[in-house]
């Protein structure tokens, strides 16, 4: 599967139409296609003629970008704050060159993000049981890059784990109820996961080190902005 599967024409097509979605303020957070807007992933398949305009496989059959890498520009829209995420789905789609392999961008930024920007903000003394499990799904990874071998479905089940020990965690911490609520939301999504190869474990497990930690349950701005910063940074190496 070759980025806009090689054809420079579907790139400029898409350009145009989130240029005209832009200038028209048509890109909202929040929802899906509805009343004549919608959201990065909205928008975008709604130009292409998407009656789904939640469907974020169809990125692979219209542009040949991998489902996970959709659901990135998708999280990434809604997270980053709005005067980046209004330029965010041109940014993004400006970055994948046309004939592109994007099968390792999630495996690299999976392991940049549980061995580089994890640590920024979580102990990992305090929740040693948590790390250990999360160090499994990054070793995977890189041995996914390394050989192509596919990822085992153990690493979502690894998630899982790291979930429901931060969902422990904040409980015992008398944690707010919503960051056991965070840490519940990710422990669901590693579960999801095994049943496609552990595409989300990573981030599943990212979120609950974070929730376990009451201090930082929720991905601050700059964490999010490094984050979109580092997908595009190995979109434009592809």
């Amino acid at each position: 599967m070759l980025a806009y599967h090689n054809d420079s024409l579907i790139k400029a097509k898409l350009i145009a139409a989130l240029e005209d979605h832009n200038a028209h303020d048509r890109l909202v957070k929040g929802q899906y296609w509805q009343n004549g807007k919608g959201c990065a992933i909205a928008c975008t398949l709604h130009s292409f003629g998407e009656k789904n305009t939640a469907n974020h496989s169809a990125y692979e059959r219209l542009f040949g970008i991998p489902q996970v890498i959709a659901r990135l520009e998708d999280l990434f829209f809604e997270r980053l704050e709005n005067r980046a995420s209004r330029s965010w789905p041109l940014r993004f789609s400006n970055a994948i060159r046309p004939g592109a392999d994007l099968t390792m961008i999630w495996p690299k930024f999976a392991v940049w993000l549980l061995t580089d920007e994890l640590p920024r903000s979580f102990d990992k003394k305090k929740y040693s049981n948590i790390w250990g499990a999360i160090d499994k799904i990054a070793d995977l990874y890189r041995e996914h890059i390394e050989t192509g071998n596919p990822i085992h479905k153990t690493a979502a089940y690894a998630a899982t784990d790291a979930a429901d020990a931060a969902y422990a965690a904040a409980y015992a911490a008398d944690a707010a109820a919503a960051a056991a609520d965070a840490a519940a939301s990710a422990a669901a999504a590693a579960a999801a996961a095994s049943a496609a190869d552990a595409a989300y474990a990573a981030y599943a497990a990212y979120a609950a080190a974070h929730t376990a930690d009451a201090a930082a349950h929720t991905a601050d701005a700059a964490s999010i902005t490094r984050q979109s910063d580092k997908l595009i940074e190995l979109l434009e190496a592809a």
